[in-house]
Parts: structure tokens; sequence; C-alpha cells
């Protein structure tokens, strides 16, 4: 099963473009991050710029609308990811239990939607684009 692992960093949504964290909590980062990679469960994982820096499109009567950011009206942002792949939800939350976040961090642990988990009608669909299959990381086909 894959998980995706995602980092809400608390007030990150109002962080000014280029905040990073300090060497510090990098290096205890990097450190967990081998450690995911050492138990053969990495798949991938970034850390994301801050919202200051990105855009949101939203749709409306089947038009896009572009808002830069910040975006004052965010409770919560996400500040990274990891995917992952383990056997069992247990097992994701106990990946994500042992991160070195700090106390304005939380860690939202998500399933990833496999071919496997979709009816048959999606399955026909979804066949109609195997170049687009072969770029999904699905164990379960």
């Amino acid at each position: 099963m894959r998980f995706m692992m995602l980092m809400i960093p608390k007030e990150y949504e109002q962080a000014a473009p280029g905040a990073m964290p300090d060497a510090k909590a990098v290096a205890a980062m990097m450190k967990y991050n081998e450690s995911l990679q050492k138990a053969g469960v990495l798949l991938a994982l970034d850390g994301l710029h801050p919202p200051s820096m990105g855009a949101r499109v939203s749709f409306a009567d089947g038009k896009a609308r572009v808002t830069d950011g910040p975006f004052p009206e965010a409770k919560e942002v996400i500040g990274g990811y990891w995917m992952i792949q383990v056997k069992f939800r247990a097992e994701a939350i106990e990946w994500a239990s042992r991160c070195p976040a700090s106390a304005n961090e939380t860690i939202e642990v998500r399933q990833v939607q496999e071919f496997s988990d979709f009816p048959a009608d999606v399955k026909e669909v979804v066949d109609q684009f195997p170049d687009l299959q072969a770029m999904r990381h699905d164990t379960t086909r």
C-alpha cells in the first residue's frame, strides 16, 4: 500500500518567499529520510516553497481563476511530502510518528488510490491510457 505523508507546518501559509528551515532541523529530517530509505519504504519526498511563491487555480462555470499566493484565508498548507510503500496503514502511521517534526507541525497520512481500488467501469476508462498507467507506482496491478 502506498501512502502520502503530508507535512503541514502551522503559520507556513504566511511565510515569506524563500523561507527555509534551519540547518539543525534539516539535519534531523535528513536522518529520518535516510531511515525511510534504508528500510526500503521510501518512494519519493520533497519540500515545498511557501505559498507566497505559489498560485491556486480554482474553477467555476468551466473557467479557471488564478490567485497568486500567499493565501491568507488558508488554515493549513502543505510544506512537503513523503510517498512511502508499506504493508499496513498502521505502519505508515508509525513512520509518521517517528518524524522529528517540531511542535508547530502536523503530518497527515493518506492512502494513495491504487488501480485495484477502482470499479470495473473506471478501470475500463483507465485502460485506454496505457502510457499514463506506466507512470504510476501502482504495485497492485
